[in-house]
């Protein structure tokens, strides 16, 4: 017999054949219960009646579970989408569903493409910006080189709060438009260690030690370059402070639906508990002296936002400071 794949047929069927045998059940009761009283007895012909109801009250169970479990499969994709395991709706569904999966596979498609135009406008963006700037800080140097010191430093002082106002909106933008999408998925010890390899060369010279303990099934569901700018910025910040070692790990939570507990440690002079929210907010440094824009942290925190997760700040074991990054497991 080939199954209807509508699921409104299956339902029809389903329903007659449990109907169906119920009445034939209830037929063949109600007059053996007649024909035998006071002492029932059931021949052969009853016995087969009762036999045969049965069976199209089973077939009717059947049917009717068969075309139910299309939409036990469709819950459970739409759940691997939102954990970032698929990016789109697989499979074949009833005929008064299979549009609507077909229309929701379109509009994740339109999306991802609105997000990847996006992504490269934002770049274009990028670009279009940093080269004047760039010009700018040259004619700041000729400036300086000719004697016109005070006229120079206010246009370095002008051009490196430009760049830092791009970096930081270019990046909050970036995650908006991508933070959301379905399908996003990244391992934390890739990203990992691809900065930590980044910063021993650039910190060559002081002898930090930057080790990365994450296991290698720890993935949350985040594009690589939103996560590569949080980590980038928690390690940056950790190797301005830390005096030789650094250490980034994580952990599985299990509470809230599950979530992976980023964490980095380093041996600097810490930060006193006041001052800890204060520089998650923008523009905000521990030390005006200390080289950084005082936007990395705000960035790890918006970006953290966007992707329902959260970033706190603490007293580290080793001495400094421990920042906690919070962000939903895939």
């Amino acid at each position: 017999m080939t199954r209807p794949r509508s699921f409104r047929v299956r339902l029809l069927l389903g329903s007659i054949m449990w109907t169906g045998g119920l009445l034939f059940v209830g037929h063949v009761t109600s007059i053996a219960l007649a024909h035998y009283y006071p002492v029932v007895r059931l021949n052969h012909m009853t016995l087969v009646g009762v036999a045969v109801a049965l069976g199209f009250m089973i077939a009717g169970f059947l049917q009717m579970r068969t075309g139910l479990s299309p939409f036990t499969e469709l819950r459970s994709r739409l759940s691997s989408m939102r954990d970032g395991r698929e990016r789109r709706l697989e499979g074949e569904y009833p005929a008064e569903v299979q549009p609507l999966v077909n229309d929701l596979n379109a509009l994740l498609d339109q999306r991802e493409q609105a997000v990847t135009r996006a992504i490269a406008k934002a770049g274009d963006l990028a670009h279009g910006l940093k080269t004047p700037l760039a010009v700018l800080a040259q004619e700041a140097e000729r400036a300086r080189r000719s004697g016109q010191t005070e006229i120079a430093e206010a246009i370095d002082q002008q051009v490196d709060r430009m760049k830092r106002q791009v970096d930081y909106h270019l990046a909050h933008a970036r995650a908006a438009a991508s933070g959301a999408a379905p399908g996003a998925r990244c391992a934390v010890e890739e990203s990992a260690d691809g900065i930590a390899r980044t910063l021993r060369r650039l910190h060559a010279e002081r002898g930090l030690t930057i080790q990365v303990d994450v296991p290698p099934d720890h993935a949350v569901p985040a594009q690589r370059e939103d996560l590569d700018e949080m980590l980038g910025n928690l390690l940056d910040n950790a190797c301005k402070w830390a005096r030789s070692r650094i250490t980034l790990s994580s952990a599985r939570r299990a509470q809230n639906g599950g979530a992976i507990v980023i964490t980095v440690d380093d041996d600097g002079p810490g930060l006193p508990p006041s001052m800890r929210e204060r520089v998650l907010q923008r523009g905000v440094r521990a030390d005006e002296a200390a080289p950084g824009s005082g936007f990395g942290l705000a960035i790890v925190r918006d970006l953290a936002d966007v992707y329902n997760g959260s970033i706190a700040l603490d007293s580290s074991p080793d001495g400094g400071l421990r920042a906690r990054l919070t962000l939903p497991a895939c």
